[in-house]
């Protein structure tokens, strides 16, 4: 028998556990946490929450603390009626509680999603470039992960579309609208091509919904003709709270049934339902800096174009632009001026969130800086090699 040392020697390598063939050689998901002074890379609403608020959900956690000794209420239909309340003030579609769900972040949303629709011997659907939790939904479910491409504009096409899913026959497909890393909206008659041919759910993940540009509708208003349908949501970015973690789903009874099958008990505490609630009652204050940050967004594109730079129409609070000759030493370049955004999407772009006005004047500042530098080379035009388009 090995000594005891030895034994907690080969335990502590990572490569001697029985860990998951899939998962061998794979880092953990996360953007860099650096302690710099400009962060706009995580796509974080720039403003906290008022003092007001703060104070009232201080007073709501205090409260929910007294009660920390039994289990929170696993169903938790007072925040599914707020959260309903909220969306038929935000979008007008009014839906009882029951069709509501909520869960740690919009991220637990989709992973049960995927733990009720998915598995072994199932598919899922996107179209890259995209939100790139989403293969890692699709991996620790064991779902076989599929993605079609977008086009040069990163749109979809909703021709190509349909074909891959009738091709595929998924049982889930993902959508984001806004679409994170490009910030690119849905029209709402690709969600309909698809919902008129998907065999299983489809999912319109709607993280950036409240920052999308006048006219833009939300897939939420096509949820009574197509019952497999789901909208999630997040309050971690237009409501300020991405500390809290609080995401969200909309869809039939059926679908959220479902997803009640799959979820760990008790899954949302008590802490994060006071929290929540809060928000939402304060809903109409939170979001009244959304005007301002789309308006900065708007402001930044133009900005971007304006220095020859290529910009993704963005209905989100970040922006992606590019196209760089070494996006890594942009990057760079900016961080040793203080500024962290994130080096994510097609080869050759960045994505800069949308911060405050003192923060995005430090960031144009840097990355005028850089352009001028050699880290700042732009990549070649429309003929370059396919992976920088």
């Amino acid at each position: 028998m090995p000594a005891p040392d030895a034994a907690a020697a080969r335990a502590a390598s990572l490569a001697d556990l029985p860990l998951r063939d899939v998962l061998r050689g794979v880092e953990p998901y996360g953007a860099p946490q650096l302690d710099v002074p400009v962060l706009l890379n995580v796509n974080e609403n720039p403003v906290p929450p008022s003092e007001v608020v703060a104070r009232e959900m201080g007073e709501a956690v205090a409260a929910a603390a007294r009660g920390l000794n039994r289990y929170p209420d696993r169903e938790f239909l007072d925040l599914r009626a707020d959260l309903a309340d909220f969306l038929a003030l935000e979008s007008g579609v009014r839906l009882p509680a029951e069709q509501l769900w909520a869960a740690n972040g919009s991220n637990e949303v989709m992973l049960q999603v995927l733990q009720a629709f998915g598995g072994e011997g199932r598919t899922a659907v996107s179209f890259a470039p995209t939100y790139s939790m989403y293969p890692e939904y699709a991996r620790d479910t064991g779902t076989r992960w599929v993605v079609g491409r977008r086009r040069d504009d990163f749109t979809v096409d909703p021709a190509a579309a349909v074909a891959l899913v009738e091709r595929e026959r998924p049982s889930v497909v993902l959508l984001a609208s806004p679409n994170n890393p490009t910030g690119t909206a849905l029209p709402r008659e690709v969600v309909e091509a698809v919902c008129d041919v998907a065999p299983g759910v489809v999912v319109v993940d709607e993280a950036y919904a409240e920052f999308r540009r006048e006219g833009v509708p939300s897939a939420l208003e096509l949820l009574e003709r197509y019952p497999r349908l789901a909208v999630s949501r997040t309050m971690s970015k237009a409501f300020s709270l991405a500390g809290a973690r609080v995401g969200y789903l909309a869809s039939s009874r059926a679908v959220v049934d479902a997803l009640r099958v799959v979820r760990l008990p008790y899954h949302l505490s008590g802490v994060t339902q006071a929290v929540a609630r809060v928000a939402l009652r304060h809903s109409a204050e939170l979001l009244r800096g959304v005007d301002a940050l789309r308006a900065e967004r708007d402001a930044l594109v133009t900005w971007l174009r304006g220095l020859g730079l290529e910009v993704a129409d963005s209905d989100a609070n970040f922006v992606l632009f590019g196209r760089l000759a070494d996006r890594h030493a942009a990057w760079q370049g900016l961080l040793d001026r203080g500024v962290l955004v994130r080096e994510t999407g097609p080869e050759g772009w960045l994505r800069v969130s949308v911060g405050t006005p003192q923060e995005t004047a430090a960031f144009r500042d840097a990355l005028v800086e850089v352009l001028a530098t050699p880290a700042g080379a732009r990549a070649a035009g429309p003929d370059a090699p396919e992976g920088t388009r």
